[in-house]
């Protein structure tokens, strides 16, 4: 009778002790403005949820989890789940970042000196020629030496035929998203019927197709190769993606 009762004790302690529950959590802007679209994401299972219209979120979960919050336009905000997150909602504030203000041009007229206007109107010609020169190396492969550790840098020690610890990716999807983003244009996923709102989700939902990443986020490097092969599998996936929702 008692091994039944020890038996049963620890039963119900494991299932205890492992019970997924699940957090509720509003996000908001600094101004206390509801933030809807903003993706939650659980760093050790992976999952991923949006916010809704009012900002709130329920995602799966336990104690010592870890919460990443991310939205475009707004600085990332990670969260450890503890007791109180749990018995109770999580409040997540997230702040815009810092904008550059486009650069205004301001262009000489004619003097009508000629070695003054001369100067002036060739000034054009060597932004053109730089913008040239730019664009030209830009479409060059990077040297392998970029890569390579600077001065004083940690670099990882390897013994003969294994290495020693483990070495951190440079990236994590989050970070390769945002450069798909800003190479690709917010227009490039619009033209593909893909509302803005929901970018980031379609860019996660490429990942999730089996999209290979791993050398990209190992190193921090998207090649233009690899561009290019995201490129097709955005169109691998577009139709998938959006059959859901012509779906009646």
């Amino acid at each position: 009778m008692k091994l039944k009762l020890l038996f049963t004790f620890f039963v119900l302690f494991f299932i205890n002790m492992n019970a997924q529950n699940y957090i509720f959590g509003k996000i908001n802007t600094e101004n206390g403005v509801e933030l809807k679209d903003a993706t939650v994401i659980n760093i050790r299972t992976n999952e991923r949820v949006v916010s809704n219209d009012d900002g709130h979120f329920m995602i799966s979960g336990r104690v010592g989890d870890e919460l990443r919050i991310v939205k475009s336009g707004y600085e990332r905000v990670s969260k450890k789940v503890n007791e109180d997150n749990v018995k109770s909602s999580l409040q997540i504030t997230l702040i815009k970042t810092a904008t550059l203000i486009d650069e205004v041009e301001i262009k000489k007229g004619i003097t009508g000196d000629l070695s003054i206007d001369s100067k002036n109107l060739n000034q054009q010609k060597k932004v053109q020629k730089l913008k040239s020169e730019l664009t030209l190396y830009m479409s060059q492969k990077s040297d392998p030496r970029v890569l390579a550790a600077r001065p004083g840098e940690f670099v990882q020690p390897k013994g003969q035929g294994f290495s020693i610890g483990k070495v951190k990716n440079k990236w994590d999807d989050i970070d390769f998203m945002k450069y798909l983003i800003s190479v690709l244009g917010e227009q490039y996923f619009i033209e593909l019927k893909i509302e803005k709102p929901q970018i980031q989700h379609f860019i996660y939902y490429v990942f999730a197709g089996g999209f290979e990443r791993k050398n990209i986020l190992k190193y921090g490097y998207c090649s233009d190769a690899d561009l290019m092969r995201f490129q097709r599998a955005v169109l691998v996936r577009i139709a998938s993606y959006r059959a859901p929702q012509t779906q009646k």
